[in-house]
């Protein structure tokens, strides 16, 4: 007795049906950070601080968050991450300003300069698995002071 043959419609070459969810779904894990928003105090003893917003699934931070950090404040993040991973190649913050450092320019080149460097130690892998406390502490903890982490 012959053997019935049914064809069934081909699904090779054919694209499948993508959805908008699919497609533009948060990656598995995710920290995303910026450091925007500079705020200048004071009139006499005048600073900048700068906003550091974070979102991120990644269990060691919270999902949102922000706090605002003082150039000083990165000084010190930067010389304990040296301290503590001596592997990693700590990238150098902006220079420091001596003129015309509460200028529109200056600061907007200073918080640039910041990002790029938040930006680079975020993203390393040895920074995030050799001293993730210390990673997430100095990205989003509002209590944050660099005088009780100076050894």
């Amino acid at each position: 007795m012959p053997s019935q043959f049914v064809a069934m419609p081909s699904s090779i070459g054919k694209p499948k049906p993508r959805s908008f969810a699919s497609e533009y779904n948060l990656p598995e894990n995710f920290l995303e950070v910026e450091v925007c928003n500079p705020r200048t105090h004071g009139t006499r003893s005048m600073y900048t601080d700068y906003e550091i917003k974070l979102k991120s699934n990644i269990p060691i931070f919270k999902a949102e968050s922000s706090v605002r950090r003082r150039y000083s404040d990165f000084e010190v993040f930067r010389e304990m991450l040296k301290s503590d991973l001596p592997r990693v190649n700590v990238p150098q913050l902006p220079g420091k300003v001596f003129t015309n450092r509460f200028s529109p320019e200056v600061i907007k080149k200073r918080m640039e300069g910041l990002d790029k460097f938040v930006q680079h130690i975020a993203s390393h892998p040895l920074v995030q698995n050799g001293a993730p406390k210390l990673l997430s502490s100095f990205l989003q903890d509002a209590t944050w002071n660099k005088e009780d982490w100076l050894y």
